[in-house]
């Protein structure tokens, strides 16, 4: 197996992390509200992230199954974090998708494409999960 990211502190509650195979970099920033600037994504704004991007990903894929047209499709991520242990206990995610005229049967596959990411099934059932179509 080998290493997928790596991973450097930087000081000041601040990581860049590198995606060896492209050599993309995201860094990463604690929250205003954790001591830290807020002056990038922080570890759980990445959790939040990383289901909606799942979720539009493997949406695609089925899209492109089935013949859709999502290009267009976007999404509004919301976090809800909690207190005591300090965790992420919400993501509201409302996707918007472009004028289409799906059937209710081809709204049903991309509804169940979403649900079946893998991050969906990676977090923790306690983890609400509120999501929105807006087709």
């Amino acid at each position: 197996m080998s290493i997928t990211i790596t991973t450097k502190y930087l000081g000041e509650l601040r990581t860049e992390s590198v995606h060896i195979k492209s050599g993309n970099k995201i860094i990463t920033d604690a929250p205003l509200d954790n001591k830290g600037k807020g002056e990038a994504f922080s570890p759980t704004d990445l959790l939040a992230a990383s289901l909606g991007t799942c979720m539009i990903t493997i949406m695609g894929i089925q899209a492109n199954q089935n013949g859709l047209k999502i290009e267009g499709l976007d999404c509004k991520v919301t976090k809800v974090m909690a207190i005591n242990p300090r965790r992420v206990s919400e993501i509201i995610i409302e996707f918007n998708f472009p004028k289409n005229d799906f059937s209710e049967e081809q709204k049903q596959i991309l509804k169940d494409a979403a649900f079946s990411c893998p991050v969906a099934f990676s977090l923790h059932p306690d983890l609400k999960k509120t999501v929105t179509f807006n087709f």
